[in-house]
């Protein structure tokens, strides 16, 4: 697929990276020559220097015979304009846009043919904050991933001394919760990923990343580790566009403050949210925190815009008492340095945008895409289509199905049915099938097979 991404920023940088790796023709277009050719030196693609809205740019690019256009430069406007000349110039057959700004995502009759032609909006504030929501939702998980519309969910959590099934084989799940379907899709032990058998033991520390329908998931997690209680206080970090949207979505459940350092954005947050309280301050001030009593805190969310920040705040509320510490990190490198110790979750709100945008990239009919542990694997939920002549999925068993290495089906969702996957269990056109992959190198192996042949057509 030939695909021009616009902005080599954090995300259009990640997105080269995982689309590069996957044979596709990739061109990146920034105005900073330096970042292009650091992507340049470490990846196979083209890069061009320009402003990505302007026509010679993008024909410079190779507009003329793209199959997509990814505009996520930092300028709305930038995005917008790019899609509109791709459309009507070069007629570029999938535009994808990112676009901050709430008041042009909440008129989504500018997005159309006729007005501005975005095929895919992106709203990466959005996806964390929804990403967030589901974490606040499910004390204890350490990620929580909705299929088919929340049908399903995907958690994770780590298995703790004292947790039911800790020391006993993945088989005894069944006995444990006999009325309760579920299957443990993936297990990472030390920074290793582990194919889980019923005969696989689960250690304290575990990552356990299990599957079940919406409804089983807090059964499911207490037979891993002791159940946290739901979160009543939480104090929120940072009253940007996240910080904002979270404490809208979470004040009529929860008790929230906000802690702000900017007056002017105090007072349209005051004006803004009902029962949400703000505060003046930095995060980091010990003796503000110690004021508005941290240490009875549930939950401290970091969640500006500077990652130092972020970080020195949360280890400070951590230090103070609170009980669960969450943090944005931008800097990919850094998620991994800092989550487990005293901050408990660092989100990656690059990683949340690029699965995203890779569910609108894949080929076959791929719902969505979601990276699991910081990227080191992925769960995906493609649609099969087809019949038994067209397909290779429709009417077979799971265990006679060519899965690539390393990955597994764990759930197939059919209608409004949340089927747990097993050996003997046959796909049907139209299911929703939920597979993980621990060596992302086998993606395109999994896209070919929810391709639908010639005959069906």
């Amino acid at each position: 697929m030939k695909i021009i991404i616009l902005g080599a920023g954090q995300v259009g940088g990640s997105l080269a990276e995982h689309l590069a790796s996957e044979a596709n023709d990739i061109t990146v277009v920034d105005t900073d020559g330096e970042r292009l050719r650091d992507l340049g030196d470490r990846l196979d693609i083209r890069t061009v220097q320009g402003r990505g809205s302007l026509p010679t740019v993008l024909r410079q690019a190779g507009a003329d015979d793209a199959d997509m256009l990814v505009a996520v430069t930092n300028s709305d406007e930038t995005n917008m304009v790019a899609c509109q000349v791709a459309h009507t110039l070069f007629h570029t057959p999938t535009k994808i846009a990112r676009v901050r700004e709430a008041a042009y995502l909440t008129r989504p009759e500018l997005f159309d043919n006729e007005a501005i032609p975005v095929d895919v909006l992106i709203s990466p504030e959005q996806v964390v904050t929804n990403y967030i929501k589901r974490l606040i939702q499910h004390p204890g998980a350490l990620q929580v991933i909705d299929f088919a519309e929340g049908k399903a969910q995907l958690v994770a959590v780590k298995a703790y001394y004292g947790g039911p099934l800790v020391g006993q084989q993945l088989r005894q799940l069944r006995e444990h919760m006999p009325n309760v379907e579920t299957r443990v899709a993936a297990i990472f032990r030390r920074d290793r990923p582990i194919l889980p058998q019923g005969d696989t033991v689960i250690e304290a520390d575990d990552e356990v990343f299990f599957i079940a329908a919406k409804a089983n998931i807090r059964a499911v997690m207490s037979e891993m580790r002791r159940l946290d209680e739901s979160y009543k206080r939480i104090v929120i970090a940072g009253g940007g566009q996240i910080g904002e949207r979270l404490a809208e979505a979470i004040e009529s459940r929860y008790q929230v403050k906000i802690i702000e350092m900017n007056p002017a954005r105090c007072r349209h947050l005051s004006d803004t949210l009902d029962s949400t309280v703000v505060l003046q301050g930095s995060a980091s001030d010990r003796d503000l925190l110690m004021e508005e009593n941290i240490a009875d805190a549930d939950i401290f969310l970091a969640l500006t815009n500077d990652d130092e920040a972020n970080i020195m705040s949360s280890l400070l509320a951590k230090r103070l008492g609170a009980k669960k510490v969450m943090t944005i990190i931008n800097n990919p490198a850094y998620v991994d340095l800092i989550q487990g110790g005293d901050i408990d979750i660092a989100i990656s709100p690059q990683l949340a945008t690029i699965g995203t945008l890779l569910a609108h990239v894949r080929r076959g009919d791929i719902v969505s895409v979601h990276s699991l542990r910081r990227g080191a694997a992925e769960a995906i939920e493609a649609i099969a289509h087809g019949d038994a002549k067209s397909s290779k999925v429709i009417g077979k068993a799971i265990e006679n199905i060519g899965l690539p290495p390393g990955t597994t089906i764990g759930a197939i969702i059919r209608d409004e049915e949340v089927i747990i996957a097993h050996d003997n269990t046959v796909i049907e056109t139209g299911d929703h099938v939920i597979l993980f992959l621990v060596d992302k190198k086998h993606i395109r192996d999994v896209e070919k097979l929810f391709h639908v042949g010639l005959s069906f057509f």
